[in-house]
């Protein structure tokens, strides 16, 4: 890896601990105005100084994030239909790497639909992504994406994480299952967690607990935030957790004493 490919990562893991927390806020790329995201920008103001990186598309880091924020970001690259659609996994490249590089972006990220019927079409848009990222120094995240007939399994992420993996991706986000430390173990690169839907507060901290515990290092947490009764006191306890090894229970007490 070159120092500027690396020096990107850095911001993103930090240092001290080898761990992010990152916090998802692309769902309206095909979900539109999704519960707590209406007003982007109220929402994720509160937010920034408790978030190591944030994960999102150009439109909103333009229109709702304050240029002069110091947060790394985490640039999705990849979208082209809805929630009305019958197929999720027909996705392709929706931004050009020079926009990428105007927004300063610290990493860039499209999903692959692993068994699906866009499979080659999404692995192909992900490896041209590492090679329009690697010519300038910008890492790439992939999310393993699940379409709605696929079983969310061990066996099955394994497989996803290590593809995307061999197509070059220096990290990648997938779900947090049964077995977690298989996929961990068979994915030479980092691996971070998806929130997901939304959970209650103490069962997401679980999930990220139990994440970190079995190696993943670190989460990209969105609507188990955004849509918590007390986000900046959620965002705090996930840190916890992430960065300074704290039990559910501690975790969950600084959740309560913020709230």
């Amino acid at each position: 890896m070159d120092w500027g490919l690396q020096h990107r990562l850095s911001r993103i893991f930090k240092p001290d601990t080898g761990k992010t927390v990152m916090l998802a806020i692309d769902h309206g790329y095909f979900l539109g105005p999704t519960g707590g995201l209406e007003v982007p920008g109220k929402t994720i103001e509160p937010l920034l100084p408790f978030a190591d990186s944030l994960m999102l598309t150009r439109g909103i880091l333009r229109s709702s994030v304050p240029p002069e924020t110091n947060i790394p970001i985490v640039l999705r690259m990849s979208g082209g239909n809805s929630i009305l659609t019958d197929d999720l996994s027909n996705e392709e490249i929706t931004v050009g790497i020079e926009d990428a590089i105007r927004l300063n972006a610290s990493a860039i990220t499209s999903s692959i639909f692993v068994g699906t019927p866009h499979e080659h079409e999404t692995i192909m848009g992900l490896a041209d992504l590492v090679d329009h990222g690697q010519a300038f120094g910008l890492p790439v995240l992939a999310v393993t994406a699940v379409g709605r007939e696929m079983k969310r399994d061990a066996k099955y992420l394994s497989l996803c994480c290590r593809i995307a993996a061999e197509m070059g991706a220096h990290f990648v986000k997938t779900y947090f299952v049964e077995d977690f430390e298989k996929i961990v173990g068979s994915c030479p690169v980092p691996i971070v967690i998806a929130g997901g839907k939304k959970l209650p507060e103490k069962d997401a901290l679980q999930m990220a607990y139990d994440a970190i515990s079995r190696g993943a290092s670190g989460v990209d947490m969105g609507r188990n935030i955004f849509q918590s009764d007390n986000p900046v006191g959620m965002i705090q306890a996930v840190r916890a957790v992430v960065h300074k090894g704290a039990s559910v229970d501690d975790a969950y007490d600084i959740y309560k004493t913020v709230k």
